[in-house]
């Protein structure tokens, strides 16, 4: 088994109970859920029977309790979160629409959140993967920093560094893409974005030439393009024309987290030296099971039930 970490937000997620209400309008909520895509992420990967921990920062309150209990309890190591009496744990609130799309307002910036410092990289030992995550880039200047000092001592360590561009636009700002996530494009080994991020990151207008350009990065190993309802490709090289799966059936309740735990599958999976075919079921049975329970962190995830959602088909 694999060891990895992450450094980003966490955050309680406070959610509308039914599709199409507006976060406009006066209603009910329901919450708080234990979440953050790098919380997310991480979670899913001891799920899986893998070592992870990460770096980050929530409020001395209740909020934050009820994030760190989770992560402790499915054996997330914590040990570099920081716990501030200064600011108020990171909050997000988010209501869906019929066609599956979200909003979300989020309160990062001014919160322990930006706090979270890079550690130092002698207490740490051995690990495969540092994951980086677009959102997490884009919450606040001081995270972004250390986040890069982070990336380049795992690096140093001998860690591959891994890439979900989760580009949120209500957190960019209006600040150009390549500013934040080039030191990031230059170090990663595998990248696992989604179709209209591929083409923004890479400035092509179709997948394709996107694919052969991002493979100019001769540290780039693997592109995993998310296709939301149609699966995933999986691209080993410029002239790959990529390996393509779909999605296992769920009745989905909440699709937030998805992603994370399909980067979690895909890391865990290529850290048990898996085909590329077995590790992209691992990572599609993640996200499927993420999203068939309300509430991020919330889904069935272990071995057992992602190897029996595979041998289900």
């Amino acid at each position: 088994m694999g060891t990895i970490w992450i450094m980003g937000e966490l955050l309680a997620e406070i959610m509308r109970p039914r599709v199409g209400m507006t976060l406009s309008e006066i209603g009910d909520f329901t919450g708080p859920f234990p979440s953050g895509a790098p919380g997310n992420f991480i979670d899913t990967v001891v799920k899986l029977g893998h070592k992870g921990g990460i770096i980050s920062g929530v409020g001395d309150d209740d909020f934050g309790r009820c994030i760190t209990d989770r992560l402790e309890r499915d054996g997330v190591d914590c040990r570099y979160v920081l716990k501030s009496g200064n600011n108020s744990t990171a909050v997000a609130f988010v209501t869906y629409f019929d066609d599956g799309s979200r909003k979300f307002i989020f309160h990062i910036g001014n919160t322990p959140v930006a706090e979270a410092r890079a550690p130092d990289m002698a207490g740490i030992g051995e690990v495969n993967y540092f994951h980086m995550m677009g959102c997490s880039l884009m919450a606040a200047p001081s995270l972004y920093s250390e986040m890069i000092k982070a990336m380049r001592g795992f690096a140093a360590k001998g860690a591959k560094i891994s890439f979900d561009p989760n580009i949120r636009p209500e957190l960019l700002k209006g600040r150009p893409l390549e500013s934040i996530i080039g030191p990031v494009m230059e170090l990663c080994n595998v990248l696992m974005p989604g179709v209209e991020e591929l083409k923004l990151i890479s400035g092509c207008e179709t997948v394709e030439s996107g694919v052969k350009k991002l493979f100019e990065n001769p540290a780039l190993e693997y592109i995993a393009l998310k296709r939301g309802g149609d699966g995933c490709t999986i691209y080993t090289g410029a002239d790959d024309k990529g390996f393509d799966f779909g999605i296992y059936k769920v009745e989905v309740r909440d699709p937030t987290g998805a992603g994370d735990s399909f980067d979690a599958g895909f890391l865990c999976g290529l850290c048990e030296g898996l085909s590329i075919e077995e590790t992209v079921k691992m990572a599609t049975a993640a996200a499927a099971l993420n999203t068939a329970a309300f509430g991020p962190m919330e889904g069935d995830i272990s071995r057992e039930t992602v190897r029996a959602m595979i041998d289900r088909g």
